[in-house]
C-alpha cells in the first residue's frame, strides 16, 4: 500500500512540475513572440519630411513649401508601421518654413502675416491616430485642435506617405488667411483683377522605417 501511496506522489509531483514547465516554455514563447510583434520596425531617426501646398488667385495658383525640422515622440509599438505611429505625437517649429522662393520674400511674410496672426505661433503640433486601417491626424494650430483624414501610400515595405487636405476654417484661421492676402494683394491677384488666398492647403507627410 505504501508503495502505491509513493508512486502516486511521484507521479503527481512529476505531472505538477512538467506542468510549471510547460507553462514557463509557453510564457516564454509569448513573450518572445510580444517582443518580436513591439519590435518589428523603428522610425529611422529625422527622416519624416512634411511639405504643403497653399493655393493663391481665384484660378488656384499652387505655392509648396516644407517645414525643415520635424519631432516626433512617443511612438506606438506593433507589427506594422501604422501600428508604430499609432498615438504618437509631433511638433513642427514655425520657424522652419521653407517655400524656396528666389527674393527671400515669401518666407518671412508667411511667418509674420500669417502664423503672427494667429495665437501660440511658435509650433504647429498634433497626435497621429489610426482607426482600424484608416489614419488621421489631430492638429493643434491658432489655439484650436480639428481632425485631418488621411489617404496612405506604400511606396515601398519601409517608406510610407500620408497625405490630406487642411481647411484652414475648421482652426479659426480666415483671419489670419486674409492678413496674409492682404500683404499679398498684388501676388494674389489673378488675370480676373480679383485678389485671393485660399483656406485651403494640401499636407503631405513622408516617413521612413527600418525593418529589424
Amino acid at each position: 500500500m505504501k508503495k502505491i501511496v509513493l508512486i502516486l506522489s511521484l507521479a503527481a509531483a512529476t505531472l505538477s512540475y512538467s506542468c510549471k514547465e510547460e507553462k514557463k516554455e509557453k510564457k516564454a514563447e509569448e513573450t518572445t513572440a510580444t517582443m518580436e510583434k513591439e519590435s518589428a520596425y523603428s522610425l529611422v531617426s529625422d527622416s519624416t519630411k512634411v511639405s504643403f501646398v497653399a493655393y493663391k488667385t481665384t484660378e488656384k495658383l499652387p505655392v509648396g513649401g516644407e517645414f525643415k525640422s520635424i519631432k516626433i515622440t512617443e511612438l506606438g509599438s506593433g507589427e506594422t508601421p501604422l501600428e508604430i505611429l499609432n498615438g504618437s505625437k509631433f511638433s513642427i517649429p514655425v520657424s522652419s518654413l521653407f517655400t524656396n522662393d528666389a527674393t527671400g520674400t515669401r518666407d518671412p511674410k508667411i511667418t509674420e502675416f500669417f502664423f503672427g496672426a494667429m495665437k501660440d505661433t511658435e509650433l504647429i503640433s498634433g497626435t497621429f491616430k489610426v482607426d482600424g486601417d484608416q489614419p488621421s491626424i489631430d492638429v493643434t494650430l491658432n489655439g484650436e485642435t480639428a481632425n485631418i483624414p488621411l489617404e496612405v501610400t506604400a511606396n515601398s515595405e519601409t517608406s510610407y506617405s500620408f497625405s490630406g487636405v487642411m481647411d484652414l476654417k475648421k482652426w479659426n484661421a480666415s483671419d489670419a488667411v486674409a492678413s496674409l492676402n492682404k500683404v499679398c494683394e498684388v501676388l494674389h491677384t489673378g488675370p480676373d483683377g480679383v485678389s485671393k488666398t485660399w483656406d485651403e492647403v494640401a499636407v503631405k507627410a513622408d516617413v521612413l522605417f527600418e525593418k529589424k
